[in-house]
């Protein structure tokens, strides 16, 4: 028979999983405020961009953009910046039956729907802790985020250049933490390896910000003719690494 899931203790494991996301992440936003500093940001500047922005890699793009090229990589700053915040779009679509209905409970469920929040939420197996997760996630991270984006921004000076430390690589180490379990197929591979080759060609000869901007422009292009991804109609087609099904085991046996 299979077992029913006890409701009390999937909301308990909501809390952990919530809790423990919020932690980790908040940790980062130290480098956050030490490199929103170093690039020439004053720390309320710095502390207002985690308030009303909130989306971390949204966050790094625009003060690495500007620490890069000044104010007159303003609009590419921006347009990275933006780039990057869509996919929360996405987040909101998929969120939206998880979050429920009601105009002042969707406007903050807004603010809050962010990478971790809508992760933590769909790893759960009911319906509670699905909304436990989001919000629980969401909120943790806001208000530790804010907490460690005033410390790093106050403790900037102090550091001295937090490239030193490593910090400037915590926002990429992140990134490609949430990339590397989506590339066990061509068709990501492909859009990935492309997105960067152009990247990289591009960065020594232009204005900083726009190979990123490019380089989006290309995966979306990649993606859009799905290069090396699944035929239509094929169950596994190009896009698929072929290993051996699995077997399952039967009772008794190794």
């Amino acid at each position: 028979m299979t077992a029913v899931p006890d409701p009390s203790a999937e909301t308990r494991r909501a809390w952990r999983d919530a809790i423990g996301v919020a932690l980790a992440t908040s940790a980062y936003g130290v480098s956050f405020g030490a490199l929103a500093v170093a690039a020439g940001l004053d720390v309320w500047q710095t502390c207002v961009l985690s308030l009303v922005m909130f989306t971390g890699g949204s966050q790094f793009a625009f003060v690495g953009v500007i620490g890069a090229g000044g104010i007159a990589a303003a609009p590419a700053a921006i347009a990275s910046a933006a780039l990057l915040g869509v996919r929360n779009v996405a987040y909101g679509i998929r969120m939206s039956p998880v979050i429920g209905g009601g105009f002042w409970r969707r406007a903050a469920a807004a603010q809050f729907t962010i990478d971790e929040s809508t992760a933590v939420s769909l790893a759960q197996t009911t319906s509670r802790a699905r909304t436990v997760g989001f919000w629980a996630t969401g909120i943790g991270i806001y208000l530790g985020w804010n907490a460690s984006t005033l410390a790093g921004a106050l403790l900037g000076d102090v550091l001295g250049d937090p490239r030193a430390y490593g910090l400037d690589a915590a926002a990429a180490a992140a990134f490609l933490a949430l990339l590397w379990p989506r590339l066990r197929s061509r068709q990501p591979i492909a859009v990935g390896v492309a997105a960067a080759v152009v990247a990289t060609i591009l960065t020594p000869v232009m204005m900083p910000g726009l190979p990123v901007l490019v380089a989006a422009l290309v995966a979306i292009v990649v993606g859009w003719t799905n290069w090396l991804g699944r035929p239509p109609g094929d169950p596994q087609g190009a896009d698929a690494f072929h290993e051996p099904p699995d077997v399952p085991e039967r009772e008794g046996l190794p």
